[in-house]
């Protein structure tokens, strides 16, 4: 698919934008000032994929612990600001990549005035990052579209941005509602030069999170919108990132990530299909192996469905057969289907 070109930002040793591919972020779900738990989050969810990490300062105690929290991470780190421009000034001071701003609630140019010269002294980006919960206070007025408010609110802050010569900036336009969220990023796209930090705000749970952001976000993804992304869980930052890789691999913009092809399981299903799927899909995830494999519970769909996938099984009455392209190769049984797929997905790689 064409990708949206937008301007190209650097953050820390990254580059957001132009026609680099779609980052990984997510957020710590710990107080940053408890500095040794954000570390451990940070490089979890590093190892499995996340480009950069966000962080909440809510206080002075979060912002000065971004320095020592700096020194033991390898991606970009970013601070989450929210009416104190104070904190932006000491996060700023003490090493941070990039900080986020809600033109909901920093709307003070004198504030925002020092921020920005702050920020081109140190090279560090900024986000202006409106949501569904803090429009501008003069936007929230108007008779418009609750999108049409989001985009408004991020243009009255990037004017002022812009008016002192700083251009090093990301964007986001979050609603927790799916259709105001597709509207945001579509205007958005078609009127504001810089990258896009694409998401969904309080998605809720992980199971409804899943969904309402996929049904936000993907239509955006496959129309070229969106330069880095977050799933938004209310649970493990893990399951954000892992969710994230999940959903730009199935728009065809996460190469290097597996496929599984398994059968939802009917009656016909003879053999238990659900935990070999589910072993043989964490550990091609664990071991990045970017396979296509397929799971399949019987053979009325099985051998169509391996014929597409690099390596296939389908169940009958105890026993399995294994598949290469489409072409059987051997007869296991149910004990040994694991262990022996294992060894064949091993020869692949």
């Amino acid at each position: 698919m064409k990708r949206e070109k937008t301007r190209q930002v650097k953050i820390g040793k990254i580059l957001i934008g132009g026609q680099n591919r779609v980052l990984i972020q997510s957020m710590c779900k710990h107080k940053t000032s408890n500095w040794e738990e954000v570390v451990e989050e940070i490089n979890e969810c590093a190892k499995l994929g996340a480009d950069l990490m966000r962080v909440s300062v809510l206080d002075e105690e979060d912002a000065v612990s971004i320095k020592e929290i700096k020194k033991h991470i390898s991606i970009p780190l970013v601070a989450d600001i929210h009416f104190d421009g104070r904190l932006a000034l000491l996060a700023i001071e003490n090493g941070v990549d990039k900080i986020r701003l809600n033109p909901g609630n920093i709307k003070d140019e004198s504030v925002i005035k020092k921020i920005v010269l702050a920020a081109k002294e140190n090279r560090v980006a900024i986000r202006v990052g409106a949501n569904s919960g803090s429009v501008n206070s003069e936007v929230e007025a108007l008779p418009l579209s609750l999108a049409e408010k989001l985009l408004l609110s991020v243009k009255k802050q990037i004017d002022i941005l812009e008016k002192y010569d700083f251009y090093n900036i990301v964007v986001s336009l979050k609603a927790s509602n799916v259709k105001e969220t597709i509207s945001a990023y579509r205007l958005a796209s078609k009127s504001l030069p810089y990258p896009l930090h694409i998401g969904l705000t309080e998605a809720g749970p992980k199971d409804i999170s899943l969904v309402r952001s996929v049904a936000g976000l993907a239509p955006l993804l496959l129309e070229g919108i969106g330069d880095t992304i977050r799933i938004s869980i209310t649970g493990d930052a893990r399951d954000e990132v892992r969710a994230a890789k999940r959903l730009l691999h199935d728009c065809g913009l996460y190469d290097n990530y597996p496929t599984l092809i398994s059968c939802p399981t009917c009656g016909r299903t003879q053999v238990d299909v659900r935990p070999l799927g589910a072993k043989i899909f964490s550990y091609l995830e664990e071991n990045n192996i970017p396979l296509a494999v397929a799971v399949m519970g019987c053979v009325v769909n099985g051998p169509g469905e391996a014929k597409n996938a690099d390596i296939g099984i389908a169940g009958g009455k105890g026993q399995y057969v294994i598949f290469k392209k489409g072409v059987a190769i051997k007869k296991v049984s149910e004990e040994e289907a694991y262990d022996t797929m294992i060894r064949e997905i091993e020869s692949l790689r």
